[in-house]
């Protein structure tokens, strides 16, 4: 039965699971450990958004992952952060009277021709850019969960939609995965807000730091407020908590990009919910340590 036809049921059912003991979004006010997210896999040691860099990623220990989504001009959805091709790929190489090399103006098959490893380290030659398809197959392979981000959303009318609609043909709509397999964010709150509409069931964030006065408007779409880990504080990761989400729990903080041990102490301290990294071993030792 599709999610939009039991909203109501469901909602109410994933409201109980983010409040269980078991649930990996550990409750407002816990001591627990924040989760670790790998940012755009294993970032920090691989070529980002790659195959290769969430298999490491796994071989790490991590269980969440972050990845960046942009659409091809033929209407495919890959794994990009940039919305060109020219900082992670040979696309100038490949294809240099193209300039600036924008996403949206590249087949998917043209993306599948360029070297998206080499750029990072000879180790890497010969990755490719994955299709979200691909993608999600992998992370499946792997047992990840996913935080996933759908990028520049004014430049691809409908993207929300579309990446629902690959979610769902891979099986990631079903109960077991929006439990606790899938969060998906934006920098654009009208996105966030759009992917809500079309599927209540799916937790999704907003990426960035709303005044702690409009707190409650977001909390009319969005189950986490993500912030750089240089605007967040403890009281207002306290006010984020205070917050009531659209599944029923208090609002969450996930904070990036932490890459070093004190940092990542002082955002745990503030009672942060997850910290998002390049170099998430780094980050969970640096939790573990007493």
């Amino acid at each position: 039965m599709h999610a939009r036809a039991i909203a109501a049921t469901t909602t109410a059912l994933l409201g109980a699971v983010a409040l269980s003991p078991t649930a990996e979004v550990r409750a407002a006010g816990s001591h627990e450990r924040p989760l670790v997210v790998g940012h755009r896999g294993a970032a920090g040691y691989t070529p980002e958004n790659t195959l290769p860099s969430i298999d490491k990623a796994a071989a790490l220990g991590l269980r969440w992952v972050e990845n960046d989504v942009q659409r091809t001009k033929d209407g495919e959805l890959v794994v990009l952060h940039d919305d060109s091709l020219r900082r992670t790929t040979d696309v100038e190489q490949v294809f240099p009277g193209r300039a600036p090399w924008k996403v949206k103006d590249f087949t998917a098959a043209e993306i599948a021709r360029l070297d998206a490893g080499s750029w990072f380290s000879p180790a890497y030659a010969g990755t490719r850019v994955p299709t979200l398809r691909e993608y999600m197959r992998r992370v499946e392979h792997n047992h990840e969960k996913l935080l996933l981000e759908v990028k520049n959303p004014q430049l691809y009318p409908g993207i929300e939609r579309q990446t629902l609609n690959v979610l769902r043909a891979v099986g990631w709509l079903d109960h077991r995965h929006l439990a606790d397999r899938l969060i998906v964010q934006s920098f654009s709150a009208d996105s966030v807000r759009t992917v809500h509409r079309l599927e209540p069931a799916v937790r999704t964030a907003f990426l960035g730091r709303p005044a702690t006065a409009d707190l409650r408007r977001y909390a009319g779409f969005a189950d986490l407020i993500n912030p750089s880990w240089t605007t967040v504080t403890a009281a207002y990761v306290a006010d984020v908590h205070a917050v009531t989400g659209p599944h029923g729990g208090p609002l969450k903080v996930f904070t990036w990009t932490v890459d070093d041990a004190p940092r990542a102490r002082t955002v745990s301290g503030y009672g942060v919910d997850g910290i998002i990294s390049n170099k998430p071993d780094v980050v969970r030792t640096a939790l573990d340590a007493p």
